[in-house]
Protein backbone atom coordinates (compact mmCIF):
# COMPACT_ATOMS: atom_id res chain seq x y z
CA UNK A 1 0.00 0.00 0.00
CA UNK A 2 1.45 3.30 -0.53
CA UNK A 3 1.84 6.06 1.90
CA UNK A 4 -1.30 8.04 0.53
CA UNK A 5 -3.57 4.83 1.05
CA UNK A 6 -3.11 4.62 4.81
CA UNK A 7 -3.63 8.15 5.28
CA UNK A 8 -7.10 9.22 6.69
CA UNK A 9 -9.06 10.62 4.14
CA UNK A 10 -10.34 14.57 4.83
CA UNK A 11 -12.91 16.89 3.04
CA UNK A 12 -12.39 20.56 3.80
CA UNK A 13 -15.73 22.59 3.58
CA UNK A 14 -15.07 26.16 4.12
CA UNK A 15 -18.02 28.40 4.72
CA UNK A 16 -16.87 31.39 2.19
CA UNK A 17 -18.96 34.39 4.43
CA UNK A 18 -17.44 33.38 7.38
CA UNK A 19 -13.49 32.88 6.83
CA UNK A 20 -10.17 34.18 5.89
CA UNK A 21 -8.78 33.87 2.29
CA UNK A 22 -5.43 34.79 3.56
CA UNK A 23 -5.44 32.01 5.87
CA UNK A 24 -6.33 29.31 3.56
CA UNK A 25 -2.82 27.92 2.86
CA UNK A 26 -2.37 27.44 6.60
CA UNK A 27 -5.50 25.78 7.37
CA UNK A 28 -4.58 22.86 4.38
CA UNK A 29 -1.10 22.81 6.04
CA UNK A 30 -2.79 22.34 9.36
CA UNK A 31 -5.07 19.74 8.18
CA UNK A 32 -2.84 17.70 6.42
CA UNK A 33 -0.71 17.45 9.33
CA UNK A 34 -3.38 14.86 10.20
CA UNK A 35 -4.54 13.22 7.14
CA UNK A 36 -4.87 13.26 2.94
CA UNK A 37 -6.97 16.14 1.77
CA UNK A 38 -9.25 14.32 -0.84
CA UNK A 39 -12.18 17.04 -0.87
CA UNK A 40 -11.42 20.50 -0.89
CA UNK A 41 -14.87 22.69 -1.10
CA UNK A 42 -15.89 26.63 -0.75
CA UNK A 43 -19.29 27.43 -0.51
CA UNK A 44 -20.87 31.05 -0.90
CA UNK A 45 -22.52 33.07 -3.52
CA UNK A 46 -19.84 33.83 -5.94
CA UNK A 47 -22.08 36.52 -8.17
CA UNK A 48 -21.34 38.93 -4.93
CA UNK A 49 -18.50 41.06 -3.97
CA UNK A 50 -18.07 39.23 -0.86
CA UNK A 51 -16.37 36.35 -2.42
CA UNK A 52 -13.92 38.32 -4.29
CA UNK A 53 -10.95 37.77 -1.70
CA UNK A 54 -10.99 33.97 -2.54
CA UNK A 55 -10.91 33.82 -6.51
CA UNK A 56 -7.52 34.28 -7.30
CA UNK A 57 -7.03 31.35 -4.55
CA UNK A 58 -9.22 28.65 -6.39
CA UNK A 59 -7.25 27.41 -9.17
CA UNK A 60 -3.93 27.76 -6.62
CA UNK A 61 -4.64 25.39 -4.49
CA UNK A 62 -7.81 23.49 -6.46
CA UNK A 63 -10.50 24.41 -4.78
CA UNK A 64 -14.57 23.77 -6.11
CA UNK A 65 -16.50 26.77 -5.47
CA UNK A 66 -20.03 25.81 -4.66
CA UNK A 67 -22.58 28.47 -5.59
CA UNK A 68 -25.42 29.12 -2.95
CA UNK A 69 -27.36 32.03 -4.00
CA UNK A 70 -29.04 33.89 -1.15
CA UNK A 71 -32.58 33.81 -1.97
CA UNK A 72 -34.13 35.69 1.30
CA UNK A 73 -32.47 38.76 2.62
CA UNK A 74 -30.70 38.06 6.53
CA UNK A 75 -30.86 34.05 6.05
CA UNK A 76 -27.54 32.48 5.41
CA UNK A 77 -28.05 29.57 2.71
CA UNK A 78 -24.12 29.02 2.85
CA UNK A 79 -25.32 27.04 6.23
CA UNK A 80 -27.52 24.52 4.41
CA UNK A 81 -26.06 23.55 1.20
CA UNK A 82 -22.66 22.79 3.17
CA UNK A 83 -24.64 21.20 5.81
CA UNK A 84 -26.66 19.24 2.98
CA UNK A 85 -23.27 18.12 1.16
CA UNK A 86 -21.28 16.94 4.65
CA UNK A 87 -24.45 14.57 5.38
CA UNK A 88 -24.05 13.48 1.23
CA UNK A 89 -20.01 12.83 2.08
CA UNK A 90 -20.54 11.26 5.73
CA UNK A 91 -23.16 8.54 3.96
CA UNK A 92 -20.65 7.91 0.58
CA UNK A 93 -17.84 6.79 3.07
CA UNK A 94 -15.70 8.60 0.86
CA UNK A 95 -13.79 10.40 3.59
CA UNK A 96 -13.22 9.46 7.23
CA UNK A 97 -12.82 12.87 8.41
CA UNK A 98 -13.96 16.34 7.95
CA UNK A 99 -12.50 19.78 8.82
CA UNK A 100 -15.18 22.84 9.02
CA UNK A 101 -13.99 26.18 8.14
CA UNK A 102 -16.22 28.52 9.93
CA UNK A 103 -16.88 30.71 13.27
CA UNK A 104 -20.71 30.15 13.08
CA UNK A 105 -21.94 28.20 16.02
CA UNK A 106 -24.81 26.86 13.35
CA UNK A 107 -22.55 24.29 12.70
CA UNK A 108 -22.23 22.72 16.21
CA UNK A 109 -24.79 20.09 14.79
CA UNK A 110 -23.02 19.20 11.99
CA UNK A 111 -19.88 18.64 13.75
CA UNK A 112 -21.19 17.02 16.42
CA UNK A 113 -23.60 14.27 13.88
CA UNK A 114 -20.10 13.74 12.32
CA UNK A 115 -18.42 12.50 15.21
CA UNK A 116 -21.85 10.19 16.60
CA UNK A 117 -20.18 8.13 13.19
CA UNK A 118 -17.01 8.14 14.59
CA UNK A 119 -15.43 10.45 12.06
CA UNK A 120 -12.81 12.94 13.10
CA UNK A 121 -13.66 16.70 12.83
CA UNK A 122 -11.70 19.62 12.86
CA UNK A 123 -13.13 23.36 13.03
CA UNK A 124 -11.10 26.43 12.36
CA UNK A 125 -12.59 29.67 13.00
CA UNK A 126 -12.09 32.75 14.86
CA UNK A 127 -11.76 33.01 18.67
CA UNK A 128 -14.93 34.56 18.79
CA UNK A 129 -16.57 31.42 18.04
CA UNK A 130 -19.03 29.57 20.34
CA UNK A 131 -17.86 27.21 22.68
CA UNK A 132 -20.41 25.42 21.66
CA UNK A 133 -18.91 24.62 18.30
CA UNK A 134 -15.68 23.92 19.58
CA UNK A 135 -16.51 21.44 21.74
CA UNK A 136 -18.27 19.86 19.48
CA UNK A 137 -14.91 19.37 17.63
CA UNK A 138 -12.32 16.36 17.55
CA UNK A 139 -9.94 19.57 17.21
CA UNK A 140 -10.21 23.16 17.47
CA UNK A 141 -7.86 25.69 15.80
CA UNK A 142 -8.03 28.88 16.10
CA UNK A 143 -7.00 31.57 13.19
CA UNK A 144 -5.25 34.20 15.24
CA UNK A 145 -2.90 30.66 16.16
CA UNK A 146 -2.56 30.57 12.18
CA UNK A 147 -0.86 33.98 11.65
CA UNK A 148 2.09 33.40 13.74
CA UNK A 149 5.05 32.02 12.05
CA UNK A 150 8.03 32.29 14.58
CA UNK A 151 8.48 31.13 17.74
CA UNK A 152 8.72 34.25 20.55
CA UNK A 153 12.35 34.80 22.31
CA UNK A 154 12.28 32.89 25.95
CA UNK A 155 10.38 35.19 28.31
CA UNK A 156 9.94 34.63 32.35
CA UNK A 157 6.25 33.69 33.27
CA UNK A 158 5.99 37.07 35.23
CA UNK A 159 6.84 38.72 32.39
CA UNK A 160 4.68 37.15 30.02
CA UNK A 161 1.64 37.49 32.47
CA UNK A 162 2.39 41.34 32.28
CA UNK A 163 2.09 41.03 28.30
CA UNK A 164 -0.70 38.68 28.01
CA UNK A 165 -4.08 39.90 26.52
CA UNK A 166 -7.14 39.84 29.49
CA UNK A 167 -8.81 36.78 27.51
CA UNK A 168 -5.74 34.21 27.66
CA UNK A 169 -6.09 32.28 31.08
CA UNK A 170 -3.14 30.22 32.56
CA UNK A 171 -3.30 26.94 30.81
CA UNK A 172 -0.91 24.91 34.43
CA UNK A 173 -4.50 23.98 35.74
CA UNK A 174 -5.29 21.99 32.58
CA UNK A 175 -1.77 21.04 31.71
CA UNK A 176 -1.91 18.90 35.42
CA UNK A 177 -5.35 17.68 34.70
CA UNK A 178 -4.38 16.50 31.09
CA UNK A 179 -0.68 14.82 33.11
CA UNK A 180 -3.21 13.51 35.13
CA UNK A 181 -5.23 11.47 32.88
CA UNK A 182 -2.02 10.09 30.84
CA UNK A 183 0.26 9.19 34.03
CA UNK A 184 -2.26 6.94 36.06
CA UNK A 185 -0.08 4.90 37.77
CA UNK A 186 3.00 6.01 35.68
CA UNK A 187 5.95 8.51 37.08
CA UNK A 188 6.90 9.29 32.97
CA UNK A 189 4.37 9.12 30.85
CA UNK A 190 4.62 9.95 26.94
CA UNK A 191 4.45 14.01 26.54
CA UNK A 192 2.54 13.25 23.34
CA UNK A 193 -0.14 11.67 25.16
CA UNK A 194 -0.42 13.85 27.49
CA UNK A 195 -0.97 15.96 24.22
CA UNK A 196 -3.81 13.88 23.52
CA UNK A 197 -5.51 14.25 26.95
CA UNK A 198 -5.18 17.87 26.46
CA UNK A 199 -7.19 17.81 22.96
CA UNK A 200 -9.58 15.90 24.75
CA UNK A 201 -10.20 18.45 27.73
CA UNK A 202 -10.71 21.10 25.98
CA UNK A 203 -10.72 20.55 21.87
CA UNK A 204 -9.22 24.25 21.08
CA UNK A 205 -6.35 23.51 23.30
CA UNK A 206 -3.32 24.89 21.09
CA UNK A 207 0.05 25.99 22.39
CA UNK A 208 0.00 28.62 19.95
CA UNK A 209 -2.58 30.43 22.06
CA UNK A 210 0.15 30.94 24.89
CA UNK A 211 2.76 32.16 22.82
CA UNK A 212 5.16 28.54 21.65
CA UNK A 213 4.92 26.73 18.86
CA UNK A 214 4.96 23.39 20.64
CA UNK A 215 3.75 21.92 23.73
CA UNK A 216 7.33 20.91 24.45
CA UNK A 217 8.26 24.27 24.38
CA UNK A 218 5.08 25.34 26.75
CA UNK A 219 5.45 23.17 29.61
CA UNK A 220 9.39 24.46 29.78
CA UNK A 221 7.69 28.05 31.16
CA UNK A 222 6.35 25.92 34.45
CA UNK A 223 9.84 23.87 35.99
CA UNK A 224 8.70 24.05 39.11
CA UNK A 225 5.82 21.66 38.07
CA UNK A 226 6.89 19.05 35.45
CA UNK A 227 10.48 18.29 34.42
CA UNK A 228 11.03 17.46 30.97
CA UNK A 229 13.29 14.32 29.14
CA UNK A 230 14.42 13.21 26.02
CA UNK A 231 15.06 9.56 24.91
CA UNK A 232 17.49 10.19 22.10
CA UNK A 233 18.34 6.97 21.21
CA UNK A 234 14.92 6.85 18.87
CA UNK A 235 14.06 8.59 15.74
CA UNK A 236 12.93 11.18 15.86
CA UNK A 237 13.82 11.55 19.87
CA UNK A 238 10.88 10.83 22.16
CA UNK A 239 9.65 13.27 25.14
CA UNK A 240 8.84 12.82 28.53
CA UNK A 241 7.04 14.41 31.39
CA UNK A 242 7.01 14.10 34.74
CA UNK A 243 5.79 15.86 37.72
CA UNK A 244 8.97 17.71 39.18
CA UNK A 245 8.40 16.40 43.13
CA UNK A 246 7.99 13.24 41.33
CA UNK A 247 11.54 12.83 40.36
Amino acid sequence: MSEESEQQKFAVLIDGDNAQASLLSQILAEVSKVGLITIKRIYGDWTTTNMNSWKDSLHKYAIQPVQQFKYTIGKNATDSAMIIDAMDLLHSNDVEGFCIVSSDSDYTRLATRIREEGLFVIGVGEKKTPESFTNACNQFIYCENLTVTEEPKKKSRKKMKKEEKPDVHDPLPLLIQGFQMAAKEEEWVYLALMGNFLRQLDPAFDPRTFGHQKLQSLIKDYPETFVLKLDDSKTPPVAYIALTTSR
